[in-house]
């Protein structure tokens, strides 16, 4: 039998970080995903998470933990996934270490991944974007950097963690002018900024307090302001900004939907999905599509270069073979109904 607890470890602190080069985030989300993974197998073979071996963490196993993930815990099929994929990584790190498990890692890894809807992005019109700017009060220090960080987060159209990220050295020369991005997959990038959002963290970084951490944004505390922390003050100026723009109070909007309207105001500016990809930081383009789906724009120019086809009215007859008009019926129920092939 293989302990787990070594492997694990060597995963998290060793292989992800230095071999996979994969950022704090990746691995505070896989190590959330094995702390439910470990609880759950825990319970299931009674005994304790440190006393867990490679084996007892099965294939039989592995599919109740991802059923119990929608069942019990209301995970969507997409969250479900993204555990699930934390767990194959770490399947496929044990494949070459642990021979006497490959049976079982290539078991666990074959198992599928779940298929999801894919549904159109959620953004706000510019009108919605420029009253959710002005909604945190330019009088206090906290609705200074609020306001810092909307504008930074829209204008580079930038993930939570790569806004939380930033660091006072990623503004070369101290200029802010341009800002230098850490991204997904380590792709490093560099942005121009509007001349509004160089005036915001202007505003702020006359009032933030000095002495603390090298991070851009601290919140009250003068540690570096969280994820949470981020959607907290986000949600409140959502709130202030609906009075402005009654249209926000049927939207859920989030810290990534500052990244999608970015994308979407871009793409209408441009009409060049490359320049958005390019903008955004992704590795490829497939990952900028769904913006195309999204946008009415394109739609209404297929429509404006094609007119409505020319078609006759024709009457329906039904088929003389009688083989034909039982797969006529099969394939539209309200079709007579006719005898069966003898």
């Amino acid at each position: 039998m293989t302990p787990l607890a070594p492997y694990l470890t060597a995963f998290l602190k060793d292989h992800l970080p230095r071999e996979r080069g994969a950022s704090r985030h990746t691995i505070a989300s896989y190590a959330d995903t094995f702390a439910l993974l470990l609880r759950f197998a825990s319970a299931r073979v009674k005994r304790r998470p440190g006393d867990l071996r490679v084996e007892d963490l099965d294939v039989i196993l592995v599919r109740a933990f991802l059923d119990h993930l929608e069942s019990e815990r209301n995970n969507v099929p997409r969250s479900r996934n993204a555990r699930f994929s934390a767990i194959r990584t770490f399947f496929r790190y044990i494949e070459y270490r642990v021979p006497a498990c490959l049976e079982q890692a290539v078991s666990i890894r074959a198992l599928p991944i779940k298929r999801t809807d894919t549904r159109l992005i959620d953004y706000l019109t510019r009108d919605e974007m420029k009253a959710l700017l002005d909604a945190p009060d330019p009088r206090s220090v906290g609705g200074l950097r609020d306001r810092a960080m909307l504008h930074l987060a829209y204008a580079g159209g930038l993930r939570a963690s790569e806004l939380l990220s930033l660091r006072l050295e990623d503004f070369p020369d101290r200029s802010l002018g341009t800002v230098r991005v850490l991204g997904k997959g380590r792709r490093e990038r560099v942005l121009p900024l509007w001349r509004e959002t160089q005036a915001a963290l202007r505003a702020w970084l006359a009032v933030r307090p000095t002495g603390q951490g090298p991070e851009l944004f601290l919140n009250r505390d003068g540690g570096p302001m969280t994820r949470d922390g981020f959607a907290h003050r986000l949600a409140g100026h959502v709130e202030a900004a609906t009075r402005k723009a009654p249209s926000l109070a049927s939207k859920r909007v989030t810290p990534h939907v500052l990244r999608h309207s970015c994308a979407m105001h871009t793409l209408a500016a441009t009409g060049d999905i490359r320049k958005v990809a390019l903008w955004l930081g992704h590795a490829s383009i497939q990952s900028t599509e769904h913006y195309l789906r999204a946008d009415p724009a394109e739609k209404l120019a297929v429509l404006a270069a094609h007119g409505p086809p020319a078609l006759k009215a024709g009457r329906f007859r039904l088929p003389s073979d009688q083989l034909m008009a039982v797969l006529a019926a099969a394939r539209n129920p309200r079709a007579p109904s006719v005898d069966r092939v003898p």
